[in-house]
């Protein structure tokens, strides 16, 4: 009966162990004990339920597959919209947990992550940054700079965002627009961030943001060094690998290099095709992704071969 009172009182009233130890004359010592007897007798029984939709075995795998410090798989629904909403749902509760106050949280842009600004309810006061600059056709159905300001104010925290094009016309005006105050502001907090959350594109025009936004010669020139996937800009192969072009000076964004020394860089990325898949298992091999949010078909297809 004692094992059951001391039990009730820790785990259903959340009373510490230095109280009850007070209410029943005992020591905290003995208190530890006893709550390890209740746990091994089977009086208390702890059972712990992922949400449903959650993959938890797939999410473990895929963590172990790829040496990630967490995966999360969200069971793919038949709309990829859906699955979009619930992976930006998953991602906005991760960061509710993992961003500790005064944090420096940089976000990129995808449509993933416009989900996640939009579902994200609680978060600690930090500065949240801009990752990288606009995508033009991206801006109506609200686009990076108002997920960074929704999630500043959602925190209470200040706002780093990039009035610019993702992509210029040359590198003499993207350096232009880099020493502009408020850009150079948001790329000054670039090393001081805590926690990176960004996108993985294919390579062709369903799967990325980037690749249409490209003109043909641009597109044919990098598939040909062997573009497989792109995260905020930044073009990869299929092993992972950094393929350097042109677009590295063209780019409003930051550079793997800086991204590198993040300590968690979270990749929300899934709701596509095979092609989608392999881009992202592809950036995973890079090592620059700490944490993947995806989701069944995609975990499926990161599986193979494991």
């Amino acid at each position: 009966m004692r094992l059951a009172a001391i039990a009730r009182r820790f785990y259903l009233e959340g009373r510490s162990k230095v109280e009850i130890a007070e209410e029943f004359g005992l020591s905290r010592f003995k208190i530890a004990r006893d709550l390890e007897t209740a746990r091994t007798s089977g009086i208390v029984r702890i059972d712990i339920r992922l949400p449903a939709r959650l993959a938890g075995e797939q999410s473990e795998r895929l963590r172990e597959a790829y040496g990630l410090r967490r995966a999360i798989v969200v069971d793919a629904l038949e709309d990829p919209l859906e699955t979009r909403r619930a992976l930006g749902s998953v991602a906005a509760r991760l960061l509710a947990e993992i961003v500790r106050p005064d944090d420096v949280l940089g976000l990129a842009w995808s449509r993933g992550l416009q989900a996640m600004g939009a579902e994200m309810v609680e978060l600690p006061r930090c500065t949240v940054v801009q990752l990288n600059g606009v995508l033009s056709e991206h801006t109506e159905a609200g686009g990076s700079v108002e997920t960074v300001r929704r999630v500043a104010r959602l925190s209470g925290g200040a706002a780093y965002p990039i009035y610019a094009p993702l992509i210029l016309p040359d590198a003499a005006t993207a350096r232009t627009l880099r020493a502009d105050p408020g850009i150079a502001a948001a790329f000054g907090h670039f090393d001081r961030l805590s926690t990176a959350v960004v996108a993985i594109g294919g390579w062709d025009e369903h799967n990325s943001t980037v690749y249409p936004a490209l003109t043909p010669r641009a597109r044919e020139l990098y598939t040909a060094l062997g573009v497989s996937a792109e995260m905020s800009a930044r073009l990869f192969d299929s092993e992972g690998r950094r393929i350097h072009t042109d677009l590295d000076e063209r780019v409003i964004s930051i550079d793997t290099d800086r991204l590198r020394e993040v300590p968690e860089v979270v990749a929300v990325a899934g709701a596509g095709d095979e092609a989608k898949a392999r881009a992202i298992g592809a950036v995973l091999k890079s090592g620059l992704v700490s944490t993947l949010v995806t989701d069944g078909d995609v975990a499926k297809v990161l599986l193979e071969g494991f």
